[in-house]
């Protein structure tokens, strides 16, 4: 995750075959899924704004095919994203007596 807005925006020309400055909101996610950095743009300049979880890990919806290079999600379903709410049950931990 050491990419800045030049270079996450690059990734966003060549793999997404986006325009950065569109005003959309393009998220990347770290290997280990604990830090995430959110590129857009406000009309006057590049926005780069980079979280990172103390605990858990961002849980991201899959893509509909293997070709696919990124995945569109509503407002909504980013809000969860980017608050690392966990969709998926836990398993119970185990009690040792």
């Amino acid at each position: 995750m050491r990419f800045g807005y030049e270079r996450l925006g690059g990734l966003v020309r060549e793999k997404m075959q986006a325009e950065p400055r569109s005003r959309a909101l393009f998220v990347f996610v770290g290997k280990r899924g604990q830090t995430m950095k959110v590129l857009t743009w406000d009309g006057t300049g590049s926005i780069v704004i980079h979280k990172k979880l103390d605990a858990g890990k961002f849980e991201l919806p899959r893509a509909t095919s293997e070709a696919d290079q990124h995945v569109v999600v509503s407002d909504a379903i980013f809000e969860v994203i980017y608050k690392g709410v966990s969709t998926t049950p836990r398993p119970k931990p185990r009690r040792t007596h």
